[in-house]
């Protein structure tokens, strides 16, 4: 890889004022909640789309296969871009997209449109990854662990107001009015992000590997859509079977071609460092630990009473339930900065990881009633803080300034990664484990605590691997190096 080279600032960024630069943290922020809003607002709208579109369950899905791969391939693509050509500029791109596909879904009633649509909102899954890098190259060392954690916990908050306030939207209003609705909080992220932030300094040069790209996306796209369908078509079917295989072959190639390339999309060769690939693990298993929360209780709650535990609430009901969850993530992500500032962000990591599976011992011991799933929820979404709020740290410390958005967009991808095999694996769990109420197969009480517990195992196991990263070398290296201030981006930009 060249070294990280500094670029000056872009016609119009001068004369910046203290205001600008003020907001640029909360700017940055709205953009990561409203990426976390856009995947979750659709969700209310699932059980009717076949009706208001005139289309198949099956095709219906798509709306949410479509946006979970082209979110997978697009992260580290964009990552890497970012890198190369400017994070702003990228960002900018990225939610644009995402807006863009939202006015396509609040004009459009054809199943085919919405598909093309969601996918386009993919993009914006790259939001997180980049905006980070953006803190870490402007921000000075005092203020960047507290905008990190805010920027990575996001994710959480957006998805917990997400799912109340779109199912209130949908409720007493036309469905059409949400995405009307994501479009205008989508134009003022894009406006917002062009004046207020201003473009990294930090780039490296280099040409786009187009090849790995497209082995990227190849070998992503199998993968997730295996998983992602394998309920649906059968694990053992030839064709889930076909994909799981192209995935193996796929990816071979791929990380033979990374290897030898001058100028690779994913530097494996930093991959392989421990520090590196450790958090990537840990972030896979993290994101696997949170995403059963949010699907197991969501499902929970929404049961009928007959079940014997179901509490029969609505959906809007639902999203309230997990809304505490995402208040404790805003809370709580100073509270993890200073953990990872004065402990270091491994031992955040593992503290998170452990918070994750003692929520999930407490689902298991009482599931019945409200307030004690509400207490679980957000004890998983407490340890969730803490864990992804440490994982973008652990990533800034470990890899060179030029590449810190396309080695975040990596540790995102995991994330996706384990949540998709999350989905699978409780959907799994739960189909495995059904009665018939009234005539229908509804999963049973034993089947969600067996969710619950292989969860909370999984979570554990993040902590073990977290224990394992290598101790943190001290504070991150003098600017320049491994990390810029804003000071010494303006000294390297008199002297270049």
């Amino acid at each position: 890889m060249g070294q990280p080279v500094p670029i000056p600032d872009p016609p119009g960024s001068t004369g910046r004022t203290p205001l600008r630069d003020r907001l640029t943290v909360p700017v940055l922020a709205f953009g990561g909640i409203l990426m976390a809003v856009m995947q979750t607002v659709v969700v209310p709208l699932l059980p009717s789309l076949p009706r208001l579109t005139g289309s198949s369950a099956g095709a219906v899905s798509w709306m949410v296969t479509a946006t979970l791969l082209s979110g997978a391939v697009l992260t580290p693509v964009l990552g890497r871009a970012g890198d190369m050509y400017g994070k702003r500029r990228v960002l900018t791109g990225a939610l644009s997209l995402m807006t863009a596909g939202s006015v396509m879904c609040a004009l459009s009633s054809d199943i085919r449109v919405l598909i093309t649509a969601r996918a386009l909102q993919g993009a914006a899954a790259a939001v997180v990854p980049l905006s980070i890098s953006i803190l870490r190259d402007e921000l000075p060392p005092e203020r960047r662990g507290g905008a990190v954690a805010l920027m990575s916990s996001t994710v959480g908050i957006g998805a917990a107001l997400g799912l109340p306030l779109a199912a209130l939207i949908v409720q007493y209003a036309n469905w059409h009015v949400m995405f009307w609705a994501t479009s205008a909080l989508g134009a003022l992220g894009v406006a917002g992000i062009w004046w207020a932030v201003r473009e990294s300094p930090v780039r490296e040069p280099g040409r786009f590997d187009v090849l790995g790209t497209l082995g990227l996306a190849a070998g992503l796209v199998c993968l997730l859509l295996g998983v992602s369908q394998g309920g649906q078509w059968g694990w053992a079917s030839p064709r889930i079977l076909a994909l799981f295989l192209a995935t193996v072959v796929v990816f071979g190639l791929w990380w033979w071609q990374q290897l030898r390339t001058e100028l690779p999309l994913v530097d494996l060769r930093l991959v392989s460092r421990p520090r590196v690939g450790l958090s990537h693990v840990a972030a896979l298993l993290t994101g696997f630990a949170f995403y059963a929360n949010s699907l197991v209780t969501a499902q929970l709650v929404q049961a009928p009473k007959a079940t014997g535990y179901g509490l029969g609430l609505s959906i809007v009901e639902t999203g309230l339930c997990l809304l505490p969850g995402g208040v404790t993530m805003l809370l709580l992500s100073p509270v993890s900065a200073r953990i990872s500032a004065a402990r270091g962000p491994r031992v955040t990591l593992a503290v998170g990881a452990a918070i994750i599976a003692l929520g999930y011992v407490v689902r298991i011991a009482d599931s019945h009633d409200l307030w004690t799933i509400i207490l679980g929820a957000t004890v998983v979404a407490t340890g969730t803080t803490f864990a992804y709020s440490a994982l973008p740290t652990l990533i800034l410390r470990a890899v060179p300034a030029g590449q810190t958005a396309s080695a975040n967009g990596v540790n995102v991808l995991m994330r996706t990664i384990g949540q998709a095999v999350s989905s699978a694996v409780v959907a799994a769990v739960l189909v495995h484990h059904t009665s018939l109420i009234g005539g229908h197969p509804l999963p049973t009480l034993h089947g969600y605590l067996m969710a619950f517990a292989l969860a909370g195992v999984v979570a554990l196991i993040a902590c073990a691997t977290a224990l394992t990263i290598p101790g943190d070398a001290g504070p991150e290296q003098k600017p320049g190096t491994d990390g810029r201030t804003r000071g010494a981006r303006d000294e390297a930009l008199e002297g270049a």
